[in-house]
């Protein structure tokens, strides 16, 4: 291990030598991610397994030690040099900083990391392991507060209760799933604290929706925004983790995105900052290329390349983390047809008009045709889900349909329709499966219109298929899908789809078939 243990020589006594006997064994394993954060480069890991996953929990927890002993380390290297110099000028009060340039050594304001996660428990799970992480001498009742808004137990660490749902729904979903949340942390030489007034907090953990709220200076997201606004305290922010990037956007990705369009920003007044000690990036507005990034989701989407590339400038350039998925077809419990259509398109925009006109045009009418229905339509996004809807309506059609923001008892009364046979196609939206993981019941055919993002969810949904002997699986995609396609069924397959002369393949048995 002596080698890992050569990569922390940097970090100061306290913290080293606290690390190596809370973490003992467990650091050789930590510390690989965590020379990576200490580049300072933006770090973009879509591949890392979750908690709630199976077999997921030491590999998450790893990761997340990791970017916390990179934030502590430069909290403390940071603070250290600020201390070091107040001591400096208390000695020689006379002294001209403006020609010692080892005095620049301040932001615009005090905060320096930023947290962004997507529920009060995973909150929960990472302000708990900061805690264990920090060598403080004075740790008493400091979660009191804390436990009373984000919960009392480590429910990640306790077998789930007993459900219908699949396993790592329970772990995701257990404790508070609230998600708008925002506080600071302050450290002091003997304690940490909580709560704290986000201008003397060393550290801001926020949801993105929350902290959406305090820059438009509103309690809701549906208001308009304040002319009357304070977020003065996010001009600074050095490091950013963004953490379960996937479920981030299962909620609003809009939110994450505005967030960070205005990190870095110059401060709207003065904040008890001594403008001799400013470093010269921040006078000079380039704050943003000094910024570190970390990046971290269970899979790869465009706009998390869209976010990493336009928004992540950090000088120090940047690292992706790849990897080759193996796919997920041998999860199906029994043998299904399954066609893959491809069509063609060279923007998104095309795209999605292409895969609408080849479902309206080819698909529609043959579902009309039949009289057996029983028609499972998938959707992976909200657009394509509103686009479909209105088409089914304006042809009449006998549909009932899942979303987002079905009520509760429609949803009742379409899963029984639909398994009765009383409407022919049911239309099921992916962020409604993503939060209730519905089995859906007398399913026949099932269209894929847009793959999932989840891979997961690709065997879930084809096993709902039963054991009906005309049963079969239609899905479309692009060669704009690829980062979807992979993880299904599999990195050099999905290869040989996009690349192929032929537009339409067969999977059964995980094999695969050209037409």
């Amino acid at each position: 291990m002596g080698g890992y243990v050569d990569l922390i020589g940097g970090v100061k006594g306290k913290l080293r030598e606290h690390w190596q006997n809370t973490l003992s064994d467990q650091l050789n394993s930590r510390l690989k991610f965590f020379s990576l954060c200490s580049s300072y480069r933006d770090i973009m890991h879509c591949n890392k397994k979750p908690f709630y996953l199976k077999g997921g929990s030491a590999v998450d927890s790893s990761t997340m030690d990791s970017y916390l002993m990179h934030a502590l380390n430069h909290i403390h290297r940071t603070r250290e040099i600020v201390v070091k110099n107040d001591a400096k000028l208390r000695t020689d009060p006379n002294k001209d900083i403006l020609d010692d340039n080892s005095f620049l050594d301040q932001g615009f304001t005090r905060p320096k990391v930023l947290f962004l996660l997507p529920l009060k428990s995973i909150a929960r799970r990472v302000v708990k392991r900061l805690i264990q992480l920090s060598p403080l001498s004075q740790k008493d009742d400091v979660m009191g507060k804390f436990k009373k808004e984000f919960g009392e137990s480590d429910d990640e660490e306790e077998e789930p209760v007993q459900s219908s749902k699949p396993a790592d729904f329970d772990l995701l979903f257990a404790g508070d799933t609230g998600d708008k949340f925002l506080f600071g942390i302050k450290y002091t030489k003997k304690s940490i604290k909580l709560f704290s007034n986000f201008y003397s907090s060393d550290i801001i953990v926020a949801s993105p929706l929350a902290l959406r709220c305090k820059i438009n200076g509103v309690e809701d997201e549906e208001k308009e925004p304040n002319k009357e606004r304070d977020f003065d305290f996010l001009s600074s922010i050095e490091i950013v983790v963004v953490d379960h990037a996937d479920v981030i956007l299962m909620q609003s990705w809009s939110h994450l995105y505005a967030v960070f369009e205005q990190l870095n920003q110059l401060p709207s007044k003065e904040h008890g900052t001594n403008v001799m000690r400013i470093r010269p990036w921040y006078l000079d507005q380039h704050a943003c290329y000094y910024r570190q990034t970390i990046l971290l989701s269970s899979y790869l989407t465009p706009e998390m390349n869209v976010l990493f590339n336009g928004l992540c400038l950090n000088y120090e350039g940047k690292v992706k983390l790849v990897t080759e998925y193996k796919g997920v077809l041998s999860k199906i419990q029994s043998e299904v047809p399954q066609v893959y259509e491809r069509f063609d398109a060279s923007s998104i925009t095309e795209a999605d008009d292409a895969r609408f006109d080849r479902f309206c045009k080819k698909v529609y009418p043959k579902i009309q045709e039949s009289d057996e229905g029983r028609v499972l339509l998938f959707v992976s996004s909200y657009f394509e889900y509103i686009r479909i809807r209105n088409f089914l309506k304006s042809q009449e059609a006998s549909f009932c349909r899942i979303g987002e923001t079905t009520s509760q008892q429609d949803i009742s009364r379409a899963r029984l329709w639909f398994f009765e046979g009383k409407k022919k196609i049911l239309l099921y939206s992916e962020r409604s499966h993503f939060y209730h993981r519905y089995k859906i019941r007398g399913a026949h055919h099932l269209v894929i219109y847009s793959l999932p993002g989840r891979k997961e969810f690709y065997p879930e949904l084809v096993n709902m298929l039963g054991e009906s002997e005309n049963r079969k699986c239609t899905i479309f995609f692009s060669r704009l899908d690829l980062l979807k396609l992979e993880r299904i069924v599999g990195t050099s397959a999905a290869q040989r789809l996009v690349s192929s002369d032929k537009s339409m393949f067969v999977f059964a048995d995980a094999g695969v078939s050209v037409r």
